[in-house]
């Protein structure tokens, strides 16, 4: 077989294994979708695969009734912008320093980051922590105990590493550059990639985080959107558990109808950020693959 051909068997294996992943990848989500403006009846009958089947709203109705949708909605913009804002600054600078080979002890530095990968001291201990430090029932509760993730620090470290030559930095610094001057003016401008990627990491965890907030938060007019859509499932089902039987089944319907639309209410934010930081996404994960 001519290498012409073996290439375009190749791209046929590789794209029909592709669709077959982003098939598998987002048929969940566009199924939650059509069930959520469907009748369960017809999901239960298996009719809802494809297109939905006896449209209606009365899950979208009951979930939006709620005022405490927006007050989380709210919320969790606002512990997503700031915490993904903290996350970076504070991933980026310090990657940047843990890649400058002059840093002193930076290999003892990052010896004891990675440890905290393996190790981890466990959520009560932590929680008494941030008791001690008075930030229970704050947004600092959720946001600086997860302030800077290893993992991402590493990926950052690696970026620097590999993708700002040294002679850059020894020609900015015969310039008249310092350490400081040189992030600021040549390091950052050329890390466009890879901060788009740490924003869509950190704003992504931030975004779909809800157990920090259960364990850290007790204030319900500071729950995070991801918190009271839990909290408005959670008491369907109780309701359904106490109501009559003559209308038992018009409540499990309620409910299944909340799953569907509690699934895509949540996830609609990181549908529509996505495809503003898509571009930068695969070159910045691969130029922070490089080198290490």
């Amino acid at each position: 077989m001519k290498a012409g051909k073996k290439d375009r068997v190749f791209e046929i294996v590789t794209t029909v294994l592709l669709v077959m992943i982003l098939i598998v990848a987002l048929y969940p989500l566009y199924f939650s979708l059509i069930a959520s403006i469907s009748s369960p009846r017809a999901v239960y009958q298996g009719r809802v695969l494809f297109l939905p089947a006896d449209v209606t709203l009365d899950g979208y109705r009951k979930i939006f009734a709620d005022e405490s949708i927006w007050t989380g909605f709210g919320n969790g913009l606002l512990y997503t912008i700031v915490g993904t804002l903290l996350n970076v600054v504070f991933t980026i600078t310090l990657a940047y320093a843990l890649s400058r080979k002059e840093f002193p002890f930076g290999g003892v530095f990052m010896k004891i980051m990675v440890f905290t990968m393996y190790f981890y001291g466990g959520i009560i201990p932590l929680y008494f922590v941030v008791k001690q430090m008075g930030m229970l029932d704050s947004i600092w509760s959720i946001v600086l105990p997860t302030l800077i993730s290893t993992y991402n620090m590493i990926i950052a470290r690696s970026y620097f590493m590999g993708s700002i030559p040294e002679e850059l930095k020894e020609a900015a610094f015969l310039d008249g550059c310092g350490y400081v001057g040189f992030f600021f003016r040549v390091a950052l401008p050329l890390s466009k990639s890879l901060i788009a990627v740490m924003v869509l990491f950190y704003a992504a965890k931030q975004w779909n985080s809800y157990f920090e907030p259960m364990i850290y938060l007790s204030s319900e007019s500071r729950f995070p959107l991801q918190l009271v859509l839990r909290t408005i499932l959670i008491d369907s089902q109780n309701s359904l558990a106490s109501a009559d039987a003559s209308t038992v089944a018009d409540m499990q319907q309620l409910v299944d109808l909340l799953k569907y639309g509690c699934v895509v209410v949540s996830s609609i934010p990181m549908l529509v950020f996505y495809p503003f930081v898509q571009k930068h996404f695969v070159k910045g994960v691969m130029l922070g693959a490089v080198k290490g």
